[in-house]
């Protein structure tokens, strides 16, 4: 599908930190310009310099992924700049603290599905529309060995999202 990364677009959510940023990174160096969202703008703004000192095409959409609205937003942004969106990445993940069956509250069990299922379904309702119009195009969604292996460690609401 994608023989060359030139000239293609590319979004990373949960690009701030982790997999996230990793994947920006790599696919910038391939030559796709990247567009980077997270919720801290600090962490976005020094890997986009990073990314353009060494030759690469980066840019910022804070973000947060539980807000459906400012995703839909961001989404026909980049559509309107570039004309084009050819990868998303959806790395974009939280978890809680109190993460077991027995300390799990609702709001905790809410925050992650919220971020980390509902998030990533929001950002492909995003992108759907211009990859089926350009008749090409590529979701990743980032899951876990939690969502193969459920864990104490990791908590239900995880191991659900990531699933």
């Amino acid at each position: 599908m994608m023989s060359s990364l030139n000239g293609k677009v590319g979004w990373i959510t949960g690009a701030g930190s982790g997999i996230g940023a990793a994947a920006a990174e790599k696919l910038a160096a391939a030559g796709m310009t990247v567009v980077l969202s997270g919720r801290r703008k600090k962490p976005l703004m020094d890997l986009t310099q990073s990314i353009i000192d060494q030759g690469g095409r980066a840019e910022i959409e804070p973000l947060d992924v539980t807000d459906k609205s400012a995703i839909a937003k961001v989404g026909a942004q980049i559509t309107a700049r570039h004309g084009r969106i050819d990868l998303l990445v959806n790395s974009a993940g939280i978890n809680v603290t109190e993460r077991s069956w027995e300390k799990v509250s609702p709001d905790g069990w809410d925050s992650v599905i919220n971020a980390d299922l509902n998030g990533a379904f929001y950002c492909c309702k995003a992108v759907l529309p211009i990859m089926r119009e350009q008749k090409d195009g590529l979701i990743i969604n980032v899951s876990s060995w939690a969502g193969v292996h459920p864990s104490k460690l990791t908590g239900p609401a995880y191991n659900a999202a990531k699933h």
